[in-house]
């Protein structure tokens, strides 16, 4: 058994492969490993297919041509509603889409944390979904008395899931302080392996029954930690930091040209993740950022 899961975010990505399945957690601007996808973005993978509640993590690695297909239950960066770089691709008809309402997304993440074929829902019954939209899907009939016809939504089982968390220690020992963690525990549960970076660094976290419930999965599920302050930058990790708006509007902006996304990729992912955190400000200043407020 490996006791020290500490990694710098190049050994994660060298342990990835062309064609894998990576599930990334977060939702939308939210407590995304932008750290990570940044190293996958400077690394020769392709063929990827993601899954997730995406924002920046699928519109940029779309726009530098990693993925093959999407499965998603939304891209969006929440106050700007539809990830552009993601629309782009969507446009151009470059990548294969599942699009899921995002509980099945949810209960398909859930069947493969139960290392179940499908589970059954209602969800997507009575509309056009798996005759026109997804045909992929199928339905199951109940074996009992109601005979009630269901969508089986079948599992999303995931090569590596990559998640961003408040505090790790060396164990895998992980916790997540923000008030809307929702799915990132099925993210886990539905991976072969995970891999979290994390703000704080610690190299035995202390027992706290408080703090317990902060824990969002076991320390077996976990492969790798990544010490990354910062490290979910321009999404936010609350309580820690908001979302970059300013950063974001840029990001935005570089996709109404044709070289937009080459231009954002010179300024900004030439280097390290110090450097990409030397060209917004520092890590001081995004940790300044403010939450946002509804």
């Amino acid at each position: 058994m490996k006791f020290d899961k500490t990694q710098n975010a190049a050994d994660v990505v060298a342990e990835l492969r062309d064609g894998m399945t990576i599930g990334i957690g977060g939702w939308g601007p939210r407590r995304k490993p932008m750290a990570l996808v940044r190293e996958i973005l400077k690394s020769d993978l392709k063929d990827l297919t993601v899954v997730g509640y995406g924002g920046t993590d699928m519109g940029m690695l779309c726009a530098a041509g990693k993925v093959k297909k999407l499965i998603y239950g939304f891209v969006s960066l929440d106050f700007i509603p539809l990830e552009p770089f993601f629309r782009k691709a969507r446009e151009a008809g470059s990548l294969e889409a599942l699009e899921l309402d995002e509980g099945q997304l949810h209960w398909g993440l859930r069947a493969a944390a139960m290392r179940l074929p499908f589970l059954p829902t209602r969800v997507g019954l009575a509309t056009d979904q798996i005759a026109k939209i997804d045909p992929c899907l199928r339905t199951v009939t109940s074996p009992y008395a109601d005979g009630e016809v269901l969508l089986a939504m079948p599992a999303l089982k995931l090569d590596v899931a990559l998640l961003h968390v408040h505090r790790a220690d060396r164990l895998g020992n992980t916790r997540l302080y923000s008030p809307d963690p929702f799915f990132d525990e099925w993210f886990a549960r539905a991976a072969d392996r995970s891999f979290v970076s994390c703000e704080d660094l610690v190299d035995q976290m202390a027992s706290d029954e408080a703090d317990a419930k902060c824990n969002p999965f076991e320390r077996n599920l976990v492969t790798g930690v990544v010490h990354t302050p910062g490290g979910a930058h321009p999404t936010s990790h609350v309580p820690s930091y908001g979302w970059d708006a300013a950063h974001l509007k840029r990001y935005c902006a570089a996709a109404e040209t044709d070289d937009g996304w080459q231009q954002y990729a010179a300024e900004f992912l030439h280097g390290d993740e110090a450097a990409y955190q030397q060209a917004i400000g520092g890590v001081d200043a995004i940790l300044k950022l403010p939450r946002q407020v509804f």
